[in-house]
């Protein structure tokens, strides 16, 4: 696919692929490494609270270690981590970590650090998502478009994120229907320069389809480009796009400070 840019601005254009099943071009699978993204959230008992200072101080350290020793790989696993409170925004976790390797397994290794630690005795995981980068069928190389291979994650104050799934309807229209659509949908978020979307698939190794994740500093602007989205053509084919969670960035030691 390319992008069409017709004379005096407006809308851009796609070139629109007409074999998204690829039962025409019957393409090979595509083994190249790509980013695999978990966004693993966590939640506190408050029994944890009611330890003694010393105690709670010492259980935190330990957990931050193991976090931080996650990291200790060599560069050519793309291990990345970044680091959100949500205590004041959402009810039922008090934090995220949000990882990002080449190999699944490495989240089943970041995991395992952290069961080994004392905190993991007081903290439950309501949600984890795992999804994969890869390139958007609707937009090729449109700069500022979060649609390229690889992420630059963290970049705002804020994240925004949420597990996504289309409508079964949405995979049967043709494929000029919902070229159509999504060329609305991303002229329509245009104007909102403030707001970096990062889209990772989880077709087959997780529960959604996609999961959304809007990297801003102004929180005001994805509250009215959401609801601008809603006006599209293209939100009449969502089946879900809840919980969504507001995240605030923060290092690790002042996200466990958040905890207790």
């Amino acid at each position: 696919m390319s992008e069409h840019k017709p004379q005096g601005g407006g809308r851009p254009r796609m070139m629109v692929d007409l074999d998204p099943s690829g039962q025409v071009s019957q393409k090979e699978p595509d083994r190249q490494n790509r980013q695999f993204l978990n966004y693993a959230f966590y939640k506190l008992s408050p029994e944890f609270r009611r330890l003694p200072v010393q105690e709670r101080e010492e259980i935190l350290a330990e957990f931050q270690a193991a976090v931080e020793k996650w990291l200790d790989a060599p560069a050519e696993a793309g291990r990345i981590l970044r680091t959100y409170s949500l205590v004041g925004t959402r009810a039922e976790v008090d934090f995220m970590l949000w990882r990002i390797a080449f190999d699944v397994r490495d989240f089943n290794e970041g995991q395992g650090l952290l069961n080994r630690t004392r905190l993991m005795g007081y903290l439950t995981q309501p949600y984890n998502f795992i999804s994969m980068q890869k390139r958007s069928q609707y937009v090729n190389r449109v700069e500022g478009s979060g649609h390229g291979i690889e992420l630059l994650p963290g970049q705002g104050t804020y994240l925004f994120v949420y597990p996504f799934v289309k409508t079964r309807a949405w995979y049967d229209l043709s494929p000029h229907a919902r070229q159509g659509m999504m060329d609305e949908h991303i002229y329509a978020s245009n104007p909102f320069k403030g707001i970096r979307l990062n889209t990772s698939y989880s077709y087959g190794i997780d529960d959604q389809e996609f999961v959304v994740a809007f990297d801003s500093d102004y929180p005001q602007e994805f509250v009215d480009l959401v609801g601008r989205l809603r006006h599209t053509e293209a939100s009449l084919y969502t089946l879900t796009d809840t919980p969504m969670f507001t995240c605030i960035k923060k290092d690790l030691s002042g996200l466990l400070q958040d905890l207790a």
